[in-house]
């Protein structure tokens, strides 16, 4: 009966850990799958229209004209690859997702300070059916950036850190 006992206590932290990463293993993949359609999603409506796209492009006034078209098929294509690569959780899309999202937050404060009156260039003019502030934009992508730090984080934890940090696996063999 003793012997019991012990072996109940012992596997309840097992039992506990084994829930938490079930639950943070389906949380990541959720996530990862929610921001890749968001990132495929814009991709493709962006795509589907890049005349439109580089008209939103160019009242940002960051181009010069014979740029815009570069950018307006480029960025949907980068969307979209990042999109695909992170529902199919293919390498270094999670920093393409992250870098992207910097380089939108850069360009809607900018749009922001400059009090432009702009469609934000998100999504396609005609899939949202009416131009998003650009506040909205900015506060939406600042969720999203806090998504991928998410992961980012989730991934260094469940990761052996003794890659991460080799001097402080140094140390603790010392120890």
């Amino acid at each position: 009966m003793m012997a019991d006992d012990n072996k109940d206590k012992f596997c309840l932290p097992c039992k506990v850990s084994i829930s938490f990463r079930c639950m943070t293993s389906s949380l990541s993949f959720l996530i990862r799958i929610g921001l890749g359609a968001v990132f495929l999603y814009a991709g493709i409506t962006k795509l589907m229209d890049p005349k439109a796209f580089a008209i939103i492009i160019s009242q940002y006034d960051l181009l010069p004209e014979p740029f815009l078209p570069v950018a307006a098929i480029g960025l949907p294509l980068l969307e979209l690859f990042a999109g695909i690569g992170l529902i199919l959780s293919i390498r270094g899309s999670l920093s393409l997702v992250f870098t992207l999202l910097i380089f939108f937050i850069a360009i809607l404060w900018y749009g922001i300070l400059k009090d432009l009156n702009v469609d934000c260039g998100c999504f396609s003019g005609e899939a949202l059916k009416g131009q998003v502030s650009l506040w909205e934009a900015f506060y939406r992508d600042l969720i999203m950036t806090g998504a991928s730090i998410f992961l980012f984080l989730l991934r260094w934890v469940q990761s052996d850190r003794k890659v991460v940090f080799p001097l402080l696996a140094k140390i603790k063999q010392i120890i």
